[in-house]
This record gives C-alpha cells, structure tokens and sequence, in this order.
C-alpha cells in the first residue's frame, strides 16, 4: 500500500532533519521560523497485496512549515514526496514507494517470489476548495514487481488551524499487466509447481477503498494521529485463485502516532 512506502522515506529523513532544524531555523527573509512536525507509532497493513494476514511496521511522518502557518494537509496513506512544484493550489513533485518481498512461505503455496521493490514515480495534487484535495500517484517498481502502480484519491478535510484536523475520502489503486501477473497471476510454470490453476491477468483497477485519518495537538508539542483505510479488492484480481485461496479481498491498514513539534518560539 502506498503508505507503506512513504514510512521509510520518511525514516531516512529523519536524521538530516534532525540535523539541519536548528541552523535554519531563523530564516533569511524575516518570515519567522520554520517548525517540524514530527508523528511516530505503529501501523497494521496487509502483508502483501491481496494478503489476509497483516504485519505491523512503523508510521511515521515528516511536515514542515513557517511559523504562523499551517501544516499542509496530508494524508497518512500517501507516498513519501515533497512539491517541486507550488503554483497557487496546485503541487506537483516525486512519489516514492517501498513494498516488502512475498514468498511462497508468506502465500502458503509455492509461487514465485516477488523481491522487495522500491517505487519511484510522481504525484500532483489539486485543492478545489480549502475543504476538497483530487491528488493522482504514478510510480514504478524497480526491481521486485517491476510494474507501473497508480492511486487516485480525493480527501474531505476540516480542521482548526493545527490544533484538530480531521480527513475522510475515497482511493481507486491500479496497477499495469505487469504489477497485476506479479501478485495476482498464476503462470503455467507456477500453477505446475503450486497446484493452482494457471491465470492471466491484464492492468487495470485492482482495489477501491475509503480512508480517514485525525490529528490532535495535546499542547504546543505533543500531539497524537491516527488514520484507518478499508480497501476491497475487486475485478479480475478478486478472482485471483492466490486471493480466493491463500489471500482475502479485505484489506483493512491503521496507525496510531505520536506527534512532536520543534522550531518555532513555543
């Protein structure tokens, strides 16, 4: 899932963060200073796509912003990247992935292995109104699966201003032939091996899905996110003999954080 990904960007970030906050944080122009928003806990997501079983991992999040400003609205499953491009409420910029490797042990039958993948690829967004964000992802693996992944999402959000925010909105993952014959195909030569009937699967729309997600500030520093996501799988990859019967067309993912804010005169 996409959020998986952007967790460990995001780890990897940390220790620069960590690092360059206090020598940047007066800034030059006189605007005040820059705040970072630190969230850290655990998440439950599907073991692999189409899994019944769910592994638990880090959530973890990264947001600067000047001071007087509000965080930016994000959701907690996107991919880890930063705008390259702010133009008025348009953004633009790179996407990054990260998907673990099945085996035939974590399947429960003997399929080929999909190798740890790292997903690069882009993102734009678009905010309609304060209240409404369309955001599309586009990336592709390198190494493992291979293939070409997308998520188109729209997210409904209210908040006040950094104290409470709260999000809610629908996703639509598809993915080309390439990703799809990866976790859902069955080839000739593995349904020989694993006793399953052959199947051939083309790209196209794999999963739909809702996801919500909440912020609080407990005081100036602290604060605690959460977020849950429900994803069905649908199409030709719900009839997939590896979801039908090894994996489930549920697939529900959620975290709980922490969240910690340095910089800034509070």
């Amino acid at each position: 899932m996409p959020h998986e990904t952007r967790i460990v960007a995001s780890l990897a970030c940390l220790p620069l963060l960590a690092l360059t906050a206090p020598a940047v944080a007066q800034t030059e122009d006189g605007r005040g200073e820059m705040r970072t928003r630190v969230i850290a806990g655990p998440q439950l997501s599907p073991a692999w796509p189409g899994a019944k079983d769910l592994s638990i991992g880090p959530y973890i999040d990264v947001s600067r912003e000047r001071e007087g400003t509000e965080f930016e609205f994000e959701a907690a499953d996107e991919s880890f990247g930063a705008p390259l491009l702010h133009s008025g409420n348009f953004a633009f910029g790179p996407a990054f992935g990260f998907v673990g490797k099945r085996t035939a042990a974590d399947v429960g039958a003997n399929l080929p292995k999909v190798g740890l993948t790292i997903e690069a690829g882009a993102f734009a967004q678009a905010n309609l109104t304060p209240e409404f964000r369309l955001r599309v992802e586009g990336r592709k693996g390198l190494g493992g699966h291979g293939g070409w992944v997308g998520e188109v999402s729209a997210d409904y959000v209210a908040r006040d201003g950094d104290n409470w925010l709260f999000s809610i909105g629908p996703r639509v993952t598809l993915g080309d032939g390439k990703y799809q014959r990866a976790y859902f195909g069955v080839s000739p030569a593995a349904a020989a091996a694993s006793g399953l009937p052959a199947y051939d699967i083309d790209g196209g729309v794999h999963a739909v899905g809702l996801t919500a997600g909440y912020l609080r500030q407990l005081g100036p520093r602290w604060g605690f996110a959460a977020y849950a996501r429900y994803d069905r799988v649908i199409g030709d990859a719900a009839d997939s003999p590896v979801v039908r019967g090894f994996g489930s067309r549920s697939q529900p993912s959620a975290g709980i954080a922490l969240s910690y804010t340095f910089g800034g005169s509070r």
